[in-house]
């Protein structure tokens, strides 16, 4: 059987280590036996293959005969049957336990399984569980917590078939319920293309929810202690932001009909978030139909059902909702408010809104929310008039809106109820959550000049509105008290309102016209004034941030240059100056294919194993959606040991490596400067190749 390991790894030693060092780790592997429940027998041979592996790297012509090997490509080594236990187990020491794991899995399947109750049998087993506990805490550190799900389940199927170390299979079992929810946010957190996986997910989290008896957690037995409530709260907080919300709509309606109060509340904030931000106003129906039902504790549900009933142009049933609030010091607030009760109204559903409904979703990104744009879309004005025609509501939206929602109204109200809303509670609702009356919370950013020019205008235009609505009013009034103009044309009435409508239109839109040109004037004077200030920030920048853009852009220019040009290193003493050159063209070749720009084909410089690294890694970062931006530059080289056949040198480089994951975000940066690694090169084949490399020394 050949495994992929080399004598190096095997007794645990660097390329470039001594015979000195080859025989102390020897001695340190040889008193550090195993001590699971390995035969003797399989022990006795782990420790001779140790001390046939220090005979030939402490010979040198034996040393250097192997380096020629695995210069010339060789990457395992073969071992015999009666060894190839022992070989696993120097295997598994090595860092390598998936590998061990599934040499040692394929060794217990028919037909080449061992005889039953031989020390084989024993050994392999044993050998299987052991190096799947570690594959699954190696994948644990990588976040992939559904990979190391999957070696826990195969080695707990293997032991039960095999009948043995019942102890060691509980171990594995505990661990495996335990990691539950890192799979389940393992796989909704995978790119949505990935459906099968999210689909998985899904059903997870749905049977985990269930057997712990809903989000309450009502069924103890099955909570067990690795996730009590506050724990299980925590992770749901982690695992909303990866569904949509359309699917958390659909998992919380199903977890109400099982009887799940929270799962109601959290139905009712679904179902309002994807009502207003997919402009669906059924969905609000169905939202306060699903509020009105419930009966949490603590919870007054007045002032949010009265949202619904604003954002549905009910601005009567709206106010009386709040009205009828439990909460005295939010009741005492709209009392005392300044100005029109609406428009704190209006103020508490926008930061409502904002804080807890539209949070929290996949598909959902709405930081600032605009009930203007609400009112004026067109299925919202179709779908209220519909309602109101079915109701015999006569409403005005556009007097609503001009109460409402502009920007100067936003800033006046705001800041003329900030000394009173610090008075009120924060409302306490289930988690996860509560309201956040940040009743103050507005981005009006102009500055004062504009302003008052905003504010005089808009002044200027209302009177003139009011005025000419008093007189269609007082012209109304008296034509109603003629009955007998009205019983022959009932029809003259509508015409009536149709003009107040039709007036108070034109005047907002005048209003709006003004407003906008104002402020498109007021932004062309200030625009240089907001390029100095852009530019003061600029020359403010940190240091290193310069260094990185700087060492980015002489990237750029030297991948420029292609690969095909530099010349292998043929000559028996080469310089420092071809050296460095050598590894330069590595660092960018390796940086380039790391970041997915290009293929790695430098096999004529660097070793076959070190180039197979290098893509293996790059292979992981793939699964995990990620890519690497590597800038490395030598600072510093020099020769630590050189003959004919190997040179060591010891390089000082300034290390910066970017973590971004497949849609461009940002993951992680890690910055050495300097980084001392320590370059091992082989002559092999007439000319000089990089074999191998130490970081951090």
């Amino acid at each position: 059987m050949e495994l992929p390991l080399d004598h190096f790894r095997l007794i645990g030693v660097s390329p470039s280590a001594t015979s000195e060092e080859i025989l102390r780790a020897f001695q340190l592997r040889l008193d550090k036996t195993p001590d699971e429940g390995f035969t003797y027998e399989v022990l006795t041979q782990r420790s001779e293959l140790l001390r046939l592996t220090a005979d030939l790297l402490t010979d040198p012509e034996s040393r250097r005969e192997y380096e020629n090997l695995l210069l010339n490509g060789a990457t395992g080594l073969e071992f015999s049957s009666s060894r190839e236990v022992a070989g696993l187990i120097l295997l598994w020491e090595s860092g390598s336990p998936k590998e061990a794991f599934k040499i040692a899995k394929k060794a217990l399947q028919p037909p080449q399984t061992p005889a039953l109750g031989s020390s084989r049998e024993a050994d392999l087993t044993l050998l299987a569980a052991l190096t799947a506990r570690d594959s699954a805490i190696q994948e644990q550190q990588l976040r992939s917590y559904s990979n190391a799900a999957d070696f826990l389940h195969d080695a707990i199927q293997l032991l039960q078939r095999m009948g043995k170390l019942s102890e060691i299979r509980k171990d594995l079992e505990e661990d495996l319920v335990s990691l539950l929810p890192y799979r389940i946010l393992d796989l909704l957190s995978r790119d949505l293309n990935d459906q099968d996986s999210h689909k998985k997910g899904l059903s997870m989290l749905e049977n985990l929810i269930t057997k712990r008896g809903g989000l309450e957690g009502n069924n103890k037995s099955e909570c067990g202690d690795y996730l009590n409530q506050k724990e299980f709260e925590a992770f749901f907080q982690q695992i909303k932001p990866y569904l949509t919300v359309q699917e958390q709509v659909d998992l919380f309606l199903e977890l109400q009909k099982r009887g799940s109060l929270e799962a109601g509340f959290l139905a009712f904030l679904s179902l309002t978030a994807i009502g207003f931000s997919r402009r669906k106003p059924e969905k609000l129906f169905e939202a306060r139909r699903i509020l009105k039902k419930l009966n949490l504790s603590g919870l007054d549900s007045m002032p949010l059902i009265g949202c619904l009933d604003l954002l549905l142009a009910d601005t009567d049933q709206a106010s009386a909702r709040f009205a009828s609030s439990s909460d005295e010091k939010l009741r005492d607030w709209l009392n005392n408010y300044p100005g029109d009760k609406l428009e704190a109204i209006c103020i508490f559903c926008k930061n409502w809104l904002e804080n807890d409904v539209l949070v929290g979703y996949r598909d959902i990104d709405l930081k600032e929310v605009d009930l203007d744009s609400w009112f004026e879309d067109r299925e919202i004005q179709e779908f209220i008039e519909k309602l109101e025609k079915k109701s015999n509501k006569n409403v005005i939206k556009s007097n609503f809106q001009n109460q409402t929602f502009n920007k100067e109204f936003s800033k006046k109200t705001t800041e003329e109820s900030n000394t009173t809303l610090d008075n009120i509670d924060e409302r306490k609702l289930p988690w996860p959550g509560g309201i956040k009356q940040e009743y103050e919370k507005v981005d009006i950013q102009e500055n004062k000049s504009n302003d008052e020019i905003y504010k005089n205008r808009l002044l200027e235009i209302y009177k003139y509105l009011i005025e000419k609505i008093a007189e269609l009013k007082f012209g109304f009034g008296e034509f109603l008290k003629d009955k007998d103009i009205i019983s022959k044309s009932p029809y003259l009435i509508y015409l009536y309102a149709f003009l107040i409508l039709f007036t108070f239109g034109i005047g907002i839109g005048l209003l709006r016209n003004n407003s906008k040109k104002t402020i498109q004037d007021k932004a062309t004077v200030d625009k240089p004034l907001i390029a100095v200030e852009k530019n003061q920030k600029v020359i403010e920048k940190d240091i290193v941030q310069e260094i990185k853009n700087k060492s980015q852009d002489e990237i750029k220019n030297i991948s420029r240059i292609p690969i095909n040009k530099l010349e292998e290193i043929t000559q028996a003493s080469p310089s420092l100056e071809e050296i460095k050159s050598l590894i330069d063209l590595w660092l960018l070749s390796k940086s380039n294919y790391l970041a997915g720009k290009s293929e790695i084909n430098i096999s004529k410089i660097v070793s076959k194993g070190l180039i197979e690294r290098t893509v293996e890694e790059r292979q992981i970062d793939i699964k995990k959606g990620i890519y690497k931006e590597i800038n490395a530059q030598i600072q510093k080289i020099d020769f630590e040991s050189q003959t004919s056949s190997r040179i060591v040198v010891l390089v000082e480089l300034n290390y910066i490596e970017k973590v971004i994951n497949n849609s461009g975000e940002f993951v992680n940066e890690t910055s050495l400067t300097p980084l001392k690694v320590k370059y091992i090169l082989g002559f092999s084949n007439k000319s000089w190749k990089l074999v191998d490399f130490i970081s951090g020394l």
